[in-house]
């Protein structure tokens, strides 16, 4: 089996949650703070978010297209990662909204279903953290 990498995201991160990340190609350029305090920057979570958010809308427009549906123009993930605390270990956990509007329930549910084996960030996280999928 022959492996092909389709892109390759590179960043530099200096000085922690406290610090800044940028793309190699500059697309990116972000401060960093830790979440919740009152710091001008983003923290890892919500990027992850983003990043999973975005790929699971992907995911679904290839279930969709599997079954020869179009996904609705107004789809929307709202992604919630949770950086969580037991003991003093610390670990992630998320849940992912999903919404689309006008699909039969049982339809997006099997979509929703599909999605979370084809997208590549949910392979990711498959076993490692909780993972809530939620139909809204």
């Amino acid at each position: 089996m022959t492996t092909q990498v389709l892109y390759t995201g590179k960043t530099h991160t200096t000085g922690g949650r406290d610090g800044a990340a940028r793309s190699s190609d500059g697309k990116l350029d972000v401060q960093l703070s830790p979440p919740g305090s009152h710091g001008a920057g983003t923290n890892p979570e919500q990027l992850f978010a983003a990043g999973w958010s975005a790929c699971f809308i992907g995911a679904m427009g290839r279930a969709a297209a599997a079954r020869q549906v179009k996904l609705p123009a107004d789809t929307a993930v709202d992604a919630e990662v949770d950086l969580a605390n037991t003991d003093g270990a610390f670990f992630l956990q998320a849940r992912l909204n999903v919404s689309l509007p006008g699909l039969d329930r049982e339809l997006a549910q099997a979509l929703i279903e599909t999605a979370h084996q084809i997208c590549p960030y949910s392979k990711a996280t498959r076993d490692n953290i909780g993972v809530e999928l939620n139909l809204v």
